[in-house]
């Protein structure tokens, strides 16, 4: 009981740093989001964060996981932090330090809508994890009080 109690805790604080992770990058998108001139030379290229989910053994579960489940618990980790390759906006605007031969500047590919919606999907799946750490601490002392 107190290894899937234990369990549960890390499962959620795996889904938390990922999603600390995806809200941190998406601020950076959010901050970037007029950035013409990157240290590469072009615009800022907006980034995303992919998951992988990945496959915890116990030693309890790899011992009996063919009898009491199917291998241990998934959770989650930012794998990797990629660059969106949607093509950059062009603006008109002839008095930009970075515009080209015909007036027109090549902006990030960021839109700030997108990325808020984003966040607010990040915020309440880290609220999501927060609760259910929690719940699993709560259930923890409750067990162990009932050992007394």
């Amino acid at each position: 009981m107190a290894n899937d109690l234990l369990s549960s805790m890390h499962i959620s604080a795996a889904g938390m740093s990922a999603q600390r992770t995806r809200m941190d990058v998406i601020a950076e998108n959010i901050a970037n989001a007029e950035s013409t001139h990157t240290a590469a030379g072009g615009p800022y290229r907006r980034r995303q964060v992919v998951f992988q989910a990945i496959n915890q053994q116990h030693p309890f579960s790899a011992v009996f996981s063919s009898a009491f489940q199917s291998g241990g618990e998934q959770s989650v980790k930012a794998a990797a932090i990629v660059e969106d390759k949607k093509p950059f906006r062009e603006v008109y605007d002839p008095s930009h330090p970075d515009a080209d031969a015909r007036g027109m500047v090549k902006m990030p590919n960021v839109n700030p809508v997108e990325e808020m919606v984003d966040m607010n999907a990040a915020s309440r799946s880290f609220e999501a994890n927060v609760t259910t750490m929690e719940a699993s601490k709560r259930m923890f002392i409750k067990s162990l009080q009932l050992l007394r």
